[in-house]
């Protein structure tokens, strides 16, 4: 496991990993998570694996931008203004997935989506141009790990942005907006 301060060449280390099947555990705007490219089966089922999360449980998807929020999901106006107006930032958001694409560790018919509000990972976001899915650092079901010696045990990582140790906040909130109102799930 290579472990890197933020830099550009951190950036380029984590886009190349990434692009090949690799995890990353980056910090966001709320918490260290692990980050695969969605696109690839291997990837996802690693983050999986090292987490003992169950396969049934989706996982939430960082998108670059609106573009890419509208290329994965139906979203119509009142649905697009919803996340104009919360993101970039700690809200996720559970839409109704578009058919055709495919993505692992979602469900078939809903994909939770969010933009963070973190400048290492917007930049990553925009180089690596995939939907990338993310989850906390922990065992699932355990707290999350804030500490880099803290994320030894996960021996599959192929790469940690270390922005040293995180405060404890709580991590985002998701809603979902698939009906005609917003229903808060965390």
């Amino acid at each position: 496991m290579e472990i890197l301060r933020e830099s550009a060449k951190a950036l380029a280390s984590a886009t190349r990993i990434l692009k090949k099947g690799g995890v990353v555990i980056c910090p966001t705007d709320t918490i260290y998570g692990f980050l695969a490219d969605a696109t690839n089966k291997k990837a996802v089922e690693k983050i999986y694996q090292m987490k003992g999360r169950d396969a049934k449980k989706p996982l939430p998807i960082f998108v670059s931008g609106m573009t890419m929020a509208h290329q994965l999901a139906e979203i119509d106006a009142k649905q697009a203004k919803i996340l104009k107006k919360f993101w970039p930032g700690k809200y996720t958001f559970v839409l109704k997935r578009k058919s055709g694409i495919k993505l692992y560790g979602v469900e078939k018919n809903t994909i939770a989506l969010r933009i963070p509000d973190y400048k290492f990972l917007n930049q990553l976001q925009k180089k690596i141009n995939r939907p990338l899915v993310q989850t906390s650092v922990n065992i699932s079901g355990q707290e999350s790990v804030r500490k880099i010696k803290d994320m030894e045990q996960f021996t599959q990582v192929d790469l940690v942005i270390n922005r040293g140790a995180l405060k404890k906040i709580k991590p985002s909130q998701i809603r979902d907006i698939t009906q005609n109102k917003s229903m808060r799930l965390r």
